[in-house]
């Protein structure tokens, strides 16, 4: 059995809105270490935010996106007497903070035709709403776990 990790990265809340989950969002979105242009992205998805719902918070709206994308069954590989299984895990709630923010930036990501704050801040509001390919890809996700329920007694 692994052990239980003692030192974990505390992530700075972020500068705004002072929330610890905002700034990991902030260092998921960051790509080659360039923290003030994924902030500026993200406080620009925030203004689109406010602007397009009419919420003066759109904390409120980032974290109901965070909760609703996230999964709660997830599949995982296991190796038994020469076959492979996929047998269903529940996700702790660490990781399924960290998979609901990676698949609302990669969904983000993906879409063409616009400045990534936009594209974020729509992603972000689908998500909130239960819409959107990261909350499809949550379904996804909860689909395969259904579908392999018979190897549920494999799990470790």
């Amino acid at each position: 059995m692994r052990r239980k990790v003692k030192n974990r990265n505390i992530v700075d809340p972020d500068i705004a809105y002072n929330s610890q989950k905002l700034g990991k969002f902030i260092n998921n979105v960051m790509w080659s270490g360039k923290k003030e242009t994924a902030r500026k992205i993200v406080y620009a998805a925030f203004d689109v935010i406010k602007e397009k719902t009419g919420n003066p918070n759109p904390l409120e709206v980032f974290d109901t996106a965070i909760k609703n994308a996230g999964p709660m069954v997830e599949v995982r590989s296991r190796r038994i007497g020469g076959a492979n299984y996929q047998v269903p895990r529940e996700v702790r709630p660490e990781r399924r903070t960290a998979l609901a923010m990676r698949w609302i930036i990669s969904a983000a990501r993906l879409k063409k035709g616009s400045a990534m704050h936009e594209k974020l801040a729509e992603e972000l509001i689908l998500a909130s709403k239960n819409e959107g390919t990261a909350v499809k890809k949550r379904d996804d996700t909860h689909k395969m776990a259904e579908s392999n329920k018979a190897f549920a007694h494999f799990a470790w």
